[in-house]
């Protein structure tokens, strides 16, 4: 990647966001080959030549969220609807996304609702929302608000739910290595917050048998 200037930073001790300048794509490169050092490995030998290169492109594809916009992505909707205003769901949208703490994976899936006013948006989407935040540094919890809050903001609908359960590799490949933990969180909004007759349906169809 070119060296420039990108809007998110982190907040300096005036609460304020002072410029990110991102690194050269050679200077990643490097970055790469000091931690293949320091693992233990030599990163001139003819198997490792090539790998920072290779992670630096990985990188560009694990956290091409950056570069999205998720307001664009829900700028169109359509109105034509014959004034259907019940829920509309997608379930299972398959996710990956990396934790902020280890760079490590967590893979699962989201489901989302929502209750329209008098639009919907393309059913791709909602899922292309989860893509765009799943595809950062993460903790589930701030994946799961950001994908809620997305929809509020650009849809307002009447409510929205949102349930992520996903397996973290941070847990299952390191530390206390427990394989097969599911990590679940959920957030609701509007009507799905208020009223519990709306949560349960949602909660219900996430959890209905599939057909084999």
């Amino acid at each position: 990647m070119d060296q420039r200037v990108d809007k998110a930073a982190a907040v300096n001790g005036a609460g304020e966001r002072p410029p990110l300048v991102r690194p050269t794509r050679a200077e990643a490169e490097a970055a790469v080959k000091t931690l293949i050092a320091w693992a233990g490995d030599d990163p001139e030998r003819e198997g490792l030549l090539d790998t920072p290169r290779r992670v630096a492109a990985a990188y560009e594809s694990w956290f091409r969220g950056y570069s999205l916009d998720p307001a664009a992505v829900l700028a169109r909707t359509f109105g034509d609807v014959a004034g259907y205003d019940d829920m509309v769901m997608v379930r299972d949208v398959r996710l990956e996304s990396h934790c902020e703490h280890h760079i490590a994976p967590f893979i699962g899936v989201a489901h989302i609702a929502y209750l329209p006013r008098d639009r919907v948006v393309g059913l791709s989407k909602l899922a292309r929302v989860v893509e765009i935040y799943a595809k950062r540094l993460q903790t589930q919890e701030t994946l799961t608000a950001q994908i809620a809050e997305a929809i509020e903001r650009y849809l307002a609908p009447r409510g929205v739910a949102v349930l992520v359960e996903a397996e973290h590799m941070c847990m299952s490949t390191r530390g206390v290595n427990q394989q097969g933990v599911s990590t679940v969180t959920t957030r609701f909004t509007g009507a799905f917050h208020l009223e519990a007759g709306y949560r349960d349906r949602f909660l219900g169809l996430v959890h209905a048998q599939r057909r084999p």
